[in-house]
């Protein structure tokens, strides 16, 4: 039997990276395209240049993935990870410059178990 409460708009996560990494050297820039590399493997999507997201079907897996995403931080520079409530994110008001935009519907995301 199903849990109705499983697909609560307050169980189901959004985790989102926020990232400032320095790329002044060779060494910086390849750091912070394998840290990019590794988000996007991790199955997260850009939503704007330093800013990554990703879908959760509920609170314990995201917690899996922020722990995925602190054991691959880079040595240097500032990296943010908030989780939200699907409830949260879908108050975002979002502009492309005055005019208000549609939210763009989630990715599907498939589950093996």
């Amino acid at each position: 039997m199903i849990d109705a409460n499983r697909f609560n708009a307050y169980r189901i996560m959004w985790v989102l990276v926020f990232f400032d990494l320095p790329t002044y050297t060779k060494k910086e820039r390849r750091a912070a395209q394998q840290f990019r590399k590794r988000l996007i493997a991790d199955g997260f999507n850009m939503f704007q240049f330093s800013i990554y997201l990703r879908h959760c079907p509920s609170r314990e897996n995201a917690a899996v993935h922020i722990k995925r995403v602190r054991s691959m931080l880079p040595k240097h520079g500032k990296v943010g990870i908030l989780g939200v409530t699907d409830k949260q994110f879908g108050n975002m008001e979002i502009f492309h410059g005055v005019k208000e935009v549609d939210i763009p519907p989630p990715s599907q995301q498939l589950e093996l178990f």
